[in-house]
């Protein structure tokens, strides 16, 4: 099955509707990552059917839990989950923050090759960037503990901006071990068509 058709099987069975502009862009991205991963590994998944579930529908499913239009994605890696989220939220700007010279690179040439106006790569450490505003939502992906995610990032979000943490399985002492001044919103159990792992969206806010 192409890669395309199965991109409109998965996305079908999400319930997730793509014109086929977002199709072909996500798909894109999916050939790039396998192009540039032979040199840079910049993922351990090498089958392109397989990051189609683990690194596409895997960052778009929490796309509806997301509020606003300015968004920054810390530790991106590769650009997951900000670069397939930018292409389906093609009104909000997504700021995509790594301290790998050559993962920029690689989405320096992802946003010039896809024409991906909305994405901003920058190499920072995520504990010394400073934005000129704060951001409606600051996103991570198999990052570190909540707890290390509020300390390194809390200076990230506007007043009412949340944190949107998209995790495997999350423990009760993690969610208890918050520090002070944040709160759980709400812990959503995610969906990802033929993933069979558990996954969810933490969504913390300050007090």
């Amino acid at each position: 099955m192409s890669l395309l058709a199965q991109l409109t099987r998965l996305s079908a069975l999400a319930d997730i509707a793509l014109t086929e502009k977002q199709k072909q862009q996500l798909v894109g991205y999916v050939e790039l990552l396998v192009k540039w991963n032979k040199a840079y590994n910049l993922t351990s998944v090498r089958d392109p059917q397989q990051m189609l579930v683990r690194h596409i529908m895997d960052s778009i499913v929490v796309n509806g839990q997301l509020r606003g239009t300015s968004f920054i994605d810390v530790g991106t890696g590769p650009g997951l989950p900000g670069v397939p989220l930018a292409i389906v939220r093609p009104d909000s700007h997504f700021v995509l923050l790594d301290s790998l010279g050559k993962r920029i690179r690689f989405l320096k040439q992802v946003q010039h090759e896809l024409g991906l106006n909305n994405i901003e790569p920058v190499q920072y450490r995520v504990e010394e960037y400073q934005a000129e505003t704060g951001f409606d939502g600051v996103i991570s992906r198999a990052f570190a503990s909540l707890s290390d995610m509020l300390s390194w990032c809390h200076h990230l979000p506007s007043a009412s901006g949340q944190f949107y943490a998209l995790k495997g399985v999350v423990r009760d002492e993690e969610l208890a071990d918050l520090p002070a001044g944040f709160s759980i919103e709400s812990v959503t159990d995610l969906k990802v068509p033929e993933l069979d792992e558990q996954r969810h969206l933490v969504i913390i806010s300050i007090k």
